[in-house]
């Protein structure tokens, strides 16, 4: 009998959800070898990460449109797709879509209820997708992991799903995160044209980001640091335009510059050579960049919602997203003390090593047993 996981996120992108899927899929088989098997929908463009290429794996042609539409019309006729997953005893759905099966026990993980927190940053049509679908799969599931407290919270809240039913399963950073040399960070430097001064910002582009605010208070930080810059690492996600157009308005293109993905060889020199990373994101379902800035060295400052503090605990220094002032002032603390960064990037190395993927594969498995059980 077999295991199957979803990685259809890893397959079409190289974003959180994307990481998920993939870390934890193959720190399962490295703790379940034999038992674990992949399923993923192809697409067009689709590509297996090759960390995954040696498991066994069953995929469906469509692309993520038609077939997401797919799966809901399935669940929502109770038409059994279990032909797509022959022997399975289990099915993992990383992301808001669950396969309909008849008499194999399920697991549903929810990242976040972002779309209905703030629909005003989600495009119409994946609203309507998601407002009409989430309730159902969360309702299908045997059991849901929730990857914070805080998505378990917003669960309960909106959904009124018994707590029994969700478990609270970290994500953490990968492996490659971790302090570079002086000499990784010099290359990166020239690579990619780096500015002496700059604070650095990771995550896929999108209206939740709190973007805007955080270049007015890079606004009012250049008054006593008039060399700072803002370097933005990821890709772009949705509803980007008005930033950007803003951007360009103000002319601050050569002070706030996107370098788009950064492969991963590279990624963790440029975030330790900014001078500070900040996270000022209204809402996070777990908020993974912070524990990726801190294994590499880095000091974090963070929005104070969501499950932010609950990632970064005492190692990240904190304001309210929603005050550019409050944001300028904790940001200037951090640029002007270093007796304080110092402090903050030894919390926060302790802090990334307290996560891993072999934690979460276990506790991964427990949810699983709990299930077949």
């Amino acid at each position: 009998m077999t295991i199957y996981i979803d990685v259809s996120a890893a397959v079409h992108s190289k974003a959180g959800l994307g990481r998920y899927s993939e870390k934890l899929a193959t720190a399962l088989s490295e703790q379940q070898p034999g038992r674990i098997a992949l399923f993923h929908n192809q697409g067009a463009n689709g590509r297996l990460p090759a960390p995954l290429a040696h498991l066994p794996r069953r995929a469906v042609p469509y692309g993520y449109k038609p077939w997401r539409m797919m799966v809901l019309l399935g669940q929502m006729a109770r038409l059994p797709f279990n032909r797509l997953v022959p022997g399975a005893e289990l099915f993992h759905a990383t992301e808001h879509l669950l396969l309909p099966l008849r008499g194999i026990p399920t697991v549903l993980t929810m990242h976040d209820l972002i779309f209905k927190l703030f629909p005003e940053y989600h495009k119409k049509l994946n609203y309507w997708y998601l407002n009409a679908a989430v309730p159902l799969f969360c309702c299908r599931a045997h059991k849901i992991i929730a990857i914070s407290e805080a998505t378990k919270r917003d669960l309960i809240a909106h959904y009124a799903i018994p707590e029994a039913k969700i478990a609270v399963v970290y994500e953490a950073a990968a492996d490659h995160f971790r302090p570079p040399t002086a000499e990784q960070i010099a290359a990166v430097r020239q690579k990619y044209d780096l500015p002496t001064q700059f604070l650095i910002h990771l995550s896929t582009i999108e209206p939740r980001k709190n973007l805007p605010r955080l270049v007015a208070a890079l606004r009012q930080l250049r008054q006593h640091h008039p060399q700072l810059h803002l370097i933005l690492v990821g890709a772009k996600g949705w509803l980007y335009d008005d930033f950007f157009a803003q951007i360009a308005a103000d002319g601050l293109q050569n002070i706030v510059r996107s370098l788009g993905w950064v492969e991963d060889g590279d990624l963790p020199a440029v975030l330790a050579a900014a001078d500070l990373a900040v996270q000022p994101s209204l809402y996070e379902g777990f908020g993974l960049p912070v524990l990726e800035h801190m294994a590499v060295g880095q000091v974090v400052a963070a929005s104070n919602t969501s499950s932010l503090p609950e990632v970064g605990g005492t190692a990240a220094a904190y304001f309210d997203p929603n005050s550019v002032d409050e944001m300028t002032a904790v940001l200037h603390r951090l640029l002007t003390s270093p007796e304080e960064r110092t402090t903050r990037r030894a919390l926060g190395l302790a802090r990334s090593a307290e996560f891993s993927w072999a934690k979460t594969a276990e506790a991964t498995l427990r949810v699983y047993e709990e299930v077949l059980s």
